[in-house]
């Protein structure tokens, strides 16, 4: 049989526009909550990350894409896998982080996620979780500023706050998140900080909660639409509910949380449905998945107990990214044996 050349090879494009819509509700519920940040981190992020494809590609001196092979027919934006990772990043990001923490994370992404590798379809490691992980280590203290509820309407303030014009902003703006104070938190019971910390809501953060609900709605769209599969998802929400709820030690002063708060704080939706699912970094078969699912809660759920920062999630992936080609031939040598 002749392969004809001319045959479209499998085409992402579809696969992305349902991803960015399914970010949707989440960026809808954090700008609410947050402010106006957002868009800020969201333009400053997707501009990082064309550029750096535009010119690693104008390195290698391949052809710019066609429009018609383009995300939204536009060219600089490819088959627009660039696009999301600058999206997830900057949802993962604080709102109001500096405007050069953004354009270098982003920009460490592109470059060290992706074009190192070759581009799309090669990267080893999640390109957003890369990108993020080098901000938490880079630059800790500008981190830790997550804006306090009630703050970040101001659309002028908002710029100041990211450009870095004025003083005093982040001292008014910030507070510390939920997965933090429980961390230092060394004389409150778990009431008292429901009752007390303005960060803390019903069941997590509070806010949080709602975008983390949100953010699964996304997921189960991406779900109904076939464009993800149950078992990462699955495999990461289950396991950190299970260790969470066997390391729950109650609602003393030590507690580390119940299981609801580890649901429902930081980014646990946005990487169950959004990053564990990314198709080339992670695992190819239902039960290599799985583990890399139930891996990714696991550590997620020790790095923001006993580990050195609040959430885990960026971590944990890369750690099970590191795991992939063993969970792939562990899987595959247990199918051969039982299919013998």
């Amino acid at each position: 049989m002749t392969i004809s050349h001319t045959e479209p090879a499998f085409d992402p494009r579809p696969s992305m526009q349902r991803v960015l819509l399914a970010c949707l509700p989440g960026a809808l519920a954090l700008l609410w909550f947050n402010g106006w940040g957002l868009l800020l981190q969201l333009l400053l992020a997707s501009a990082s990350c064309c550029a750096c494809e535009l010119l690693t590609r104008r390195l290698r001196q391949q052809p710019a894409p066609r429009a018609e092979h383009s995300l939204f027919a536009l060219p600089p934006l490819a088959e627009g896998s660039g696009l999301v990772s600058a999206v997830l990043l900057a949802l993962a990001l604080p709102s109001y982080a500096p405007w050069w923490l953004t354009i270098a994370s982003a920009a460490f992404a592109t470059l060290f996620g992706k074009s190192l590798f070759g581009g799309f379809g090669q990267n080893p490691f999640n390109p957003a979780m890369l990108g993020y992980a080098f901000a938490l280590v880079a630059f800790p203290a500008q981190m830790v500023h997550w804006p306090a509820q009630g703050t970040g309407h101001d659309l002028l303030a908002g710029l100041q706050q990211v450009l870095g014009f004025g003083s005093g902003l982040v001292d008014g703006w910030s507070q510390a998140t939920v997965l933090d104070s429980l961390k230092h938190n060394n004389r409150l019971t778990i009431d008292e900080l429901f009752a007390q910390h303005p960060a803390f809501g019903g069941v997590g953060g509070r806010g949080v909660e709602w975008v983390n609900l949100a953010f699964l709605a996304g997921g189960l769209f991406l779900l109904q639409q076939k464009v993800i599969r149950w078992q990462a998802p699955v495999g990461m929400l289950g396991a950190l509910f299970v260790i969470s709820l066997l390391c729950w030690n109650g609602s003393g002063s030590d507690s580390n949380g119940s299981p609801l708060l580890h649901l429902f704080s930081g980014a646990s939706m946005l990487g169950a449905f959004f990053i564990v699912t990314e198709p080339v970094s992670g695992a190819d078969n239902e039960r290599s998945r799985l583990y890399f699912g139930i891996g990714v809660g696991v550590l997620t759920y020790m790095i923001r107990t006993w580990g050195g920062y609040p959430d885990g999630v960026a971590f944990a992936v890369l750690l099970m990214n590191l795991c992939v080609p063993s969970l792939e031939r562990l899987t595959a040598t247990r199918g051969t044996g039982a299919a013998q």
